[in-house]
């Protein structure tokens, strides 16, 4: 579950291949401010998909010249980053 309040959002419970699809279009559909900072301490499990879907928002907020920043990843997302190779990019900007 996304919630959304003048740029700040937080992203609550799992972040999984099950839900992410729909994660994806309420993010698309959410993160309409020029700078948006998406909060993930309230995520409760992740797998590859939460991986991908932080890359689907950051790549559709480039593609609007708009920012994204992702701050307080779970320890279990951070290792999945750095498993992956990818933690600049899922990382606070």
């Amino acid at each position: 579950m996304i919630e959304c309040n003048k740029g700040r959002c937080t992203l609550k419970g799992a972040v999984n291949l099950e839900n992410a699809l729909a994660l994806r279009e309420d993010g698309l559909r959410l993160f309409t401010e020029q700078e948006t900072t998406l909060d993930l301490s309230g995520v409760t499990e992740v797998d590859s998909a939460a991986v991908s879907l932080l890359f689907e928002w950051r790549r559709a907020a480039l593609a609007a010249n708009r920012r994204i920043r992702y701050v307080n990843l779970p320890d279990n997302l951070t290792s999945l980053a750095k498993l992956y190779g990818v933690t600049e990019i899922v990382s606070a900007e």
